[in-house]
């Protein structure tokens, strides 16, 4: 299959012991197409040390979702070492918990061979997890969640969303309309009365510099519709249609592969039930929307002062050039 990725290398398992690094460690994000990738790849570059980075992207975890993901391509690939792109198939689910650990056990890998290491992403409750620490809530009751699977069937995410603003708006914020953390909210509040926030989090394993940056508004917007139409162009409906065929995107709770912008509405494309001018529409919105929760994510649940690209990029330079 033209989706597939096979042929690039594996890295052995992480098992190297955890140093301390004296300095933080690095974190770069921005809304989605703001470059943040680019500007990662051109700091490495200019360091005096190697450095490696380590994917912080909810859906760039996944084999064979390459365009519409935005992927590094193989030329990136082959100049900087790059951590947590292409580590599962697409039938497999992949959940903060899992990200935090390979993570961690990324960053520690790099810091024993003396590289540094730099996280790259805009997957909020990703870095928020690495910054802050895993939420301490209780595992999950079988009997629970398939009664919370069947209600998300009948009535809708938006429905548990409104119930969760209902009770703890600040704890719907930080959902960040994702339909599996919803889910796994309305069970953890089913089982214990409080929401997954109420219950702490472990401690970091790491400390963390985020450096955040953003554009003006109408540039970045177009940058976004600019990048949809070239993904388009470059097959992402067959890409879409290719992932229909491994993974069904109706069903309830919605598999993980199936939440990453834009699929949804690419498959009706590929499937002619919808214009090309009606879905790059509808990716352009969606993808406006979801800026907006990312930055709103940055400053709020994060810290982060907005930089501009430039200042962005001068900060990370001497991040990753300074002595530990």
């Amino acid at each position: 299959m033209p989706f597939t990725v096979a042929s690039r290398p594996r890295r052995p398992p992480y098992n190297s012991p955890v140093p301390a690094p004296r300095l933080p460690v690095p974190i770069l994000s921005a809304p989605t197409a703001a470059g943040k990738s680019a500007l990662a790849l051109h700091a490495a570059r200019q360091a005096g040390s190697p450095v490696e980075l380590v994917s912080a992207d909810a859906f760039t975890v996944y084999r064979g979702l390459d365009i519409g993901t935005a992927k590094p391509g193989p030329a990136d690939l082959a100049a900087v070492p790059h951590h947590l792109i292409d580590v599962v198939d697409v039938e497999s689910e992949y959940d903060v918990a899992r990200f935090t650990r390979d993570a961690e056990a990324a960053i520690a890998d790099i810091l024993a061979r003396g590289h540094r290491p730099l996280v790259v992403g805009g997957t909020g409750f990703y870095l928020q997890a690495l910054m802050h620490g895993l939420p301490l809530t209780p595992p999950a009751d079988p009997a629970v969640r398939e009664a919370v699977a069947a209600e998300l069937a009948e009535r809708g995410w938006e429905a548990l969303l409104a119930d969760i603003m209902a009770r703890d708006p600040a704890e719907a914020e930080r959902m960040q309309r994702n339909p599996r953390r919803i889910a796994r909210a309305t069970e953890v509040h089913r089982m214990t009365g409080r929401y997954p926030g109420a219950f702490g989090r472990s401690a970091p394993a790491f400390r963390y510099d985020l450096i955040a940056f953003t554009l003006e508004p109408d540039a970045l917007a177009r940058r976004q519709a600019g990048r949809i139409a070239a993904m388009l162009d470059a097959g992402w409906p067959a890409e879409a249609r290719w992932l229909a065929s491994r993974v069904a995107p109706d069903l309830q709770p919605r598999p993980t592969v199936w939440q990453a912008l834009g699929y949804r509405d690419v498959l009706d494309l590929a499937l002619g039930r919808r214009s090309r001018e009606a879905v790059q529409d509808a990716v352009a919105l969606a993808t406006r929307q979801y800026t907006k929760r990312q930055l709103t994510f940055l400053r709020t649940q994060l810290g982060a002062a907005l930089l501009g690209p430039a200042d962005a990029g001068e900060r990370l330079g001497a991040c990753l050039t300074a002595n530990r």
